[in-house]
Order: structure tokens, then sequence, then C-alpha cells
């Protein structure tokens, strides 16, 4: 059975979270740009589902565009660490199901776990497009850019690969991507063509993007 479509909202549309709001719709997913700067939010006005222009700070206007009913929705304010502990705080008050946050430094990451946000994000560790992949689908469990179109991921093994040799699942020919190597356990196997697939198998495929998200709908689908 297909997973109704989860909705997104990026606050605070600088370069971190700029990437995020492309890269989500990019994929088709249904994202809502928001910043405070009309300058900035006016540049995703072709790309975000819906942008709006507002100040996250504010109760009223959160709960004015009805932000309590977006599944998950990632905080990417930049140097104003106050803004975003506040923005964070209403938004688990207003009662969002799931709030991610970009953090700035280790003293605003613990201020920010105690108010109970579901995942802290740290930039120079995470980029705004390797996140997009990982929230689009909770088996993604890693995402490496090689290129502007060719990446790695790491995905967990579900459904209709498990129990399955790779030669039986003919993944090159049917989705034109590469399983390069399966996590199982604490070792890693390089597989070969009579390999199966287990549950608890974690696999590392490379290919192009549009490949791998077609890949990943499968595995959704089944």
């Amino acid at each position: 059975m297909k997973k109704k479509n989860t909705t997104f909202a990026v606050i605070g549309c600088g370069q971190f979270g700029g990437s995020v709001v492309s890269e989500l719709a990019s994929q088709g997913a249904d994202v809502i740009a928001i910043d405070r700067n009309e300058d900035v939010i006016k540049k995703y006005v072709n790309i975000a589902t819906h942008t709006i222009v507002l100040d996250s700070t504010d109760e009223e206007s959160l709960r004015s565009i009805g932000i309590r009913n977006v599944d998950h929705v990632i905080i990417g304010i930049g140097q104003d660490i106050q803004g975003s502990i506040l923005t964070a705080l209403l938004l688990k008050e207003i009662g969002v199901n799931k709030v991610t946050v970009k953090v700035v430094n280790d003293y605003h990451k613990k201020v920010i776990l105690k108010i109970g946000v579901d995942n802290v994000i740290q930039p120079e560790k995470d980029t705004g497009k390797r996140l997009a992949h990982q929230m689009l689908s909770d088996r993604i469990l890693d995402y490496i850019v090689l290129a502007d179109n060719y990446s790695i991921i790491e995905i967990l093994a579900v459904g209709p690969v498990i129990g399955h040799t790779l030669i039986e699942l003919n993944i090159p020919t049917r989705f034109r991507i590469n399983i390069t190597a399966i996590k199982r356990q604490n070792g890693i196997i390089v597989p070969q063509a009579n390999t199966s697939i287990i549950t608890g198998d974690r696999l590392l495929v490379i290919g192009e993007n549009k490949d791998l998200t077609e890949f990943n709908h499968w595995l959704l689908d089944d």
C-alpha cells in the first residue's frame, strides 16, 4: 500500500534551507518555503509548492498558515539562535508532528534538544541535499553526492528485494544503478551474482539521482 505524501515546510531559506527546499521540490515533494525576508522568498516562488513571508517567532502567524498540519518542519534559520530556539519551541507547542533544526554550535544544539525536537542537523556535517533525501524516505540511511547528478545512497533492504539474489533482481538493467556493497551485521560484503539479500541488509547503491529515486519509489510502492 502506498503511503500518503509527506508534506514539508522549511523555515529560513538561506543557503542551507534553500538547498533543502530545492531538493525536496526536485523530488516531487510538497514543500512550503517560509522566510521573513521577502527578497529571499522570491527565489523560491517557482520552486516550492507554496511560499510565505512571515516571522516564525510570532505564534499567531504560524497558527494562521496551518503549520500544525505539516508533517515535517525544518528550521534552517542562520545565525539568529534566539529566533531558531523560539521557533522550535512554538512549533512543538503548536503540535507539529516532526521538527528538524539546523544548529550552529554546541550551545544551540543543547538547548534545542532540551526543547524536544526530533532531529538536529549540523551544516558542517550534513548538506541540505543530503538531508532532503534522507527525509524523503525512512529507508535512506545516508546520501553522498558524487557529482551534480550522481550519488551513492545507503538504503535499507525491504520487501521486493528480500530473499532474492542479485542476478534474479537484475537491478543494473531494470534501474541503471549498481549495488556496490552490502552492509550485513558488522561486516561488508562485496556482492556477487548469486548473493542473496536478507532482512537487515543495508545496500550501498550508486547511480544517477533520477535512477536512484526510481529505485527508492519501487521499494516504497511494493
